[in-house]
């Protein structure tokens, strides 16, 4: 009996340090997606690409505003650099997380919302701004942990139709 209870108690003791062990990894990892995002938003309001496109993976995936579908991270940076040049010069970004679920220790989901304003000839084709003068959108990001660094792999911005209730910056 007494071998009997040293066993739970020796189950419990181990399953409460893998526990504290994933949930330290935890904070740290969702510190650094937080540290991901804020850079996303110091970029885009700075116009540069190279920044912004600093996380996102050799191989990822992106879906633009217009439905545009890419791969590689080289003509995401490209794309950005475009577009920093042109229909979003001068821009500024506001975002604030909607959603942030580790589906793994290495993957996360973060789903973003954001505003972006100050556009000097209106919008790109296709998209409306709402009555404050703000693109507003949302993207889903997909993050994979590769050693220590978090990368995007997956990339999907949509634009909120007009009509669409959605929250206000804090």
């Amino acid at each position: 009996m007494k071998i009997n209870k040293f066993i739970k108690f020796f189950s419990i003791f181990v399953m409460l340090q893998f526990t504290t062990t994933v949930f330290a990894q935890k904070k740290s990892d969702t510190t650094a997606i937080q540290n991901i995002l804020l850079e996303e938003i110091v970029s885009w309001n700075k116009g540069d690409a190279e920044m912004y496109s600093r996380h996102f993976a050799e191989d990822g995936t992106f879906t633009n505003i217009m439905g545009v579908f890419a791969v590689g991270h080289k003509i995401f940076q490209e794309k950005h650099d475009q577009i920093f040049k042109t229909v979003f010069l001068g821009t500024e970004l506001k975002q604030e997380v909607v959603s942030l679920k580790f589906v793994h220790p290495n993957v996360a989901t973060v789903e973003t919302i954001g505003w972006v304003s100050g556009f000097k000839n209106g919008p790109m084709k296709g998209t409306t701004l709402d009555d404050k003068g703000r693109l507003r959108v949302r993207l889903l990001q997909v993050m994979v942990k590769d050693r220590k660094d978090w990368k995007i792999v997956t990339y999907h911005n949509v634009d909120i139709k007009p009509g669409v209730p959605a929250p206000e910056p804090q």
